[in-house]
């Protein structure tokens, strides 16, 4: 992965997508001294079947913010897209160029917007794929001054500063960080989504201790290390 960058910027569907993914590369960067923002396109509402939506906004919001904080991140923002429904558009674009304008990262982070997960037949959630080919048009959207003029209006300048996009858990995965070190802050960030987890009853992703064996599955592909894979776009 390219390491001559000081900014960040991760954008995922859902409270956890993060953390099923590249919790431990966004642990080293912060600690290397990096900055990076997450931004969610929804609060994770329909994710636990036991909760209302309006109950499960709050906590996955909650959960979402320390999550996070284990990782050294302090700035969470939530786009308050709808769950289970996002969609990809021209209004989920104009969101997610405005968070690149404000924050005017050298790198962004996405959900992986590919059909299928690495490993398997697994299919890819519409959420996930929405956001992730949302956020790829964005960064370009982002650089045109003639594109979204609202945003120029509201004081966001074009920013064509982002170098390059990563999309984590990508089946088509290229690049990879080692994360060594900080794996187990990985695993105790998942574990900050209690209530989410809990849910999940005896489902395989319920234990975040399976962080360990997907990181050693991605390390055997990139140099015998824990680590975390992400597909890379030079932009």
């Amino acid at each position: 992965m390219p390491g001559d960058w000081n900014r960040a910027l991760a954008v995922v569907a859902h409270p956890d997508d993060l953390e099923y993914g590249g919790a431990g590369a966004v642990a080293r960067w912060t600690r290397e001294g990096r900055s990076v923002v997450y931004t969610l396109a929804t609060r994770g509402e329909a994710g636990i079947d036991g909760m209302t939506p309006e109950e499960a906004a709050v906590v996955r919001e909650r959960e979402q913010l320390a999550a996070a904080r284990v990782v050294g991140v302090d700035t969470v923002e939530f786009l308050d897209h709808a769950d289970g429904v996002v969609e990809y558009g021209l209004p989920l674009r104009r969101d997610i160029a405005a968070a690149i304008r404000r924050h005017r990262p050298e790198l962004v982070i996405m959900t992986n917007h590919r059909d299928t997960w690495p490993g398997g037949p697994w299919l890819n959630m519409a959420d996930h794929r929405n956001v992730g080919l949302a956020t790829l048009d964005a960064v370009r959207d982002a650089a045109n001054r003639w594109v979204f003029r609202e945003l120029t209006a509201q004081g966001l300048e074009p920013w064509d500063g982002v170098r390059w996009v990563a999309a984590v858990a990508s089946p088509q995965a290229t690049h990879a960080v080692d994360i060594t070190d900080t794996l187990d802050l990985a695993v105790d960030s998942l574990r900050e989504h209690r209530a989410y987890l809990d849910g999940l009853g005896d489902a395989s992703m319920a234990d975040p201790a399976f962080l360990r064996d997907a990181a050693a599955e991605a390390g055997a592909r990139f140099g015998g290390v824990p680590a975390c894979a992400f597909e890379l776009f030079p932009m």
